[in-house]
C-alpha cells in the first residue's frame, strides 16, 4: 500500500536503497583517520599525530556547487562526471591556500530520488575525492518534489584541509619578478555555463555535432569534468617553492589571479604564451562574444596559476615536466601598472 508520504512524492525506500548502493563506493575514499562516515548523525575524522604535529595548524575550508552545468548533464542524461566537478570546485580552492586536503561532504537535492542516478553521481564524487586526496565521509540526500521538477537536482560540496600557518600561500608572499606558471585546464570546467547555454540557444548549436577543432561532440566537450590539481601541485606546496596559487574560476584570470597580487604590484600576462583550446573558439564564434568578455567569464585554457620565485622556477618546471603536467610560463609580477592583473597587448 502506498503511504501518504509517497503520494506526496517522497519515496523513503528509494532513499534507503540509494544509501546502500553508495556505501561501498564511499568507503573506498577513506583514509585511516576516518572513524565513522555514512550512517551516523555526523561523520568523525580523527586529527592524528601526523596532522597535529604542525606548529600552528590551521583548518582551511571551501564550499561550492557546479552551477548551471548541471542543466546540460540533466539534458544529456549523463551524470557520471558531474560529481568530479563538484569536488574540484571545492578541492582546488582549498589546495590554492596551500592546504593538505582531509575530507569532503556533499549534498544532493532531487525532485525524484532514483537510486541509479544517485549512484552515478556519488561514483563521480568518489572519483573526484580520490584524485583530490580527500576522504568522502558524509553527505545528505533530500527528495523535494515541491522544490525541484522530477528530473532536476542540485549539488553542493564542502571540503576541509589543513596547513601550518607559516606555510599558507597568498598575496603576502608574492614579490616583484615572481613568475606566473599557468596549468592547463581540461576545458570550460564549471564556470560560465549560463553564457554557454545562452550561446547554444541563440546560435541553435547541435549538442551532438562535432564542430571544427573539436575531437568529440559538443555536449561531451562541455561535460568534460574540471581538472583536479592535487597530485601535480601539492608536492610543490610541500617543497616550499610556491608563493601563491590562483584557482581560475568565474571571473577568469583577472579576478582570480588578482586575489594573489599585493598592493603596488601587477601580474602581467602574455596572452600569446599559450594556445586557447578549441572549445572556447567554438563558443566565441557562435555567440559573437568579444575577447574581453571571454576572458572575464572563462578560464580560457588555464585552470590554475602558480606564482613562483625566479630562483625556484627551474625546479618547478622540472617537477611539472616529470609529471607530464601541461603548463606554460604566462607572465610575471611587475611594479604596479594600472590594474592588479593586466594583459600585455
Amino acid at each position: 500500500m502506498t503511504s501518504q508520504y509517497e503520494q506526496a512524492g517522497v519515496n523513503i525506500h528509494a532513499g534507503e536503497d540509494a544509501v546502500d548502493d553508495i556505501k561501498s563506493i564511499v568507503k573506498q575514499t577513506h583514509d585511516s583517520n576516518v572513524l565513522s562516515g555514512i550512517g551516523g548523525f555526523g561523520a568523525e575524522y580523527e586529527l592524528t599525530s601526523e596532522l597535529t604535529k604542525l606548529k600552528e595548524p590551521v583548518l582551511i575550508s571551501g564550499t561550492d556547487g557546479v552551477g548551471t552545468k548541471l542543466m546540460l548533464a540533466i539534458e544529456a542524461n549523463n551524470h557520471a562526471t558531474i560529481g568530479i566537478d563538484l569536488v574540484a570546485m571545492c578541492a582546488n580552492d582549498v589546495l590554492a591556500q596551500g592546504a593538505k586536503p582531509l575530507f569532503f561532504l556533499d549534498y544532493i537535492g532531487l525532485g525524484k530520488l532514483e537510486p541509479e542516478k544517485v549512484t552515478a553521481i556519488v561514483k563521480g564524487i568518489a572519483v573526484g575525492c580520490q584524485h583530490a586526496g580527500l576522504s568522502l565521509i558524509g553527505g545528505e540526500m533530500a527528495e523535494m518534489p515541491g522544490i525541484y521538477h522530477s528530473e532536476d537536482y542540485d549539488l553542493s560540496g564542502f571540503a576541509v584541509g589543513i596547513a601550518d600557518k607559516s606555510h599558507l600561500l597568498g598575496a603576502m608572499k608574492v614579490q616583484e619578478n615572481d613568475i606566473l606558471v599557468g596549468l592547463n585546464s581540461s576545458g570550460v570546467h564549471s564556470n560560465g555555463y549560463s553564457l554557454v547555454r545562452k550561446i547554444i540557444q541563440d546560435a541553435h548549436l547541435d549538442l551532438n555535432k562535432v564542430y571544427p577543432g573539436l575531437k568529440q561532440p559538443l555536449i561531451d566537450a562541455l561535460l568534460t569534468p574540471t581538472q583536479l590539481y592535487f597530485h601535480q601541485v601539492y608536492p610543490l606546496v610541500q617543497s616550499g617553492k610556491l608563493h601563491a596559487i590562483a584557482h581560475i574560476t568565474g571571473g577568469g584570470l583577472a579576478d582570480n589571479l588578482g586575489r594573489m597580487v599585493p598592493e603596488g604590484l601587477t601580474a602581467e600576462i602574455d596572452p600569446d604564451s599559450w594556445q586557447v583550446p578549441s572549445i572556447f573558439k567554438v563558443l566565441q564564434d557562435a555567440g559573437n562574444v568579444s575577447t574581453t568578455e571571454m576572458r572575464q567569464v572563462f578560464n580560457m585554457g588555464l585552470g590554475m596559476v602558480l606564482v613562483v620565485s625566479p630562483r625556484d622556477i627551474e625546479a618547478v618546471e622540472a617537477t611539472l615536466a616529470q609529471q607530464k603536467t601541461g603548463y606554460q610560463l604566462i607572465g610575471k609580477v611587475v611594479k604596479r601598472l594600472e590594474q592588479p592583473v593586466q594583459y600585455r597587448e
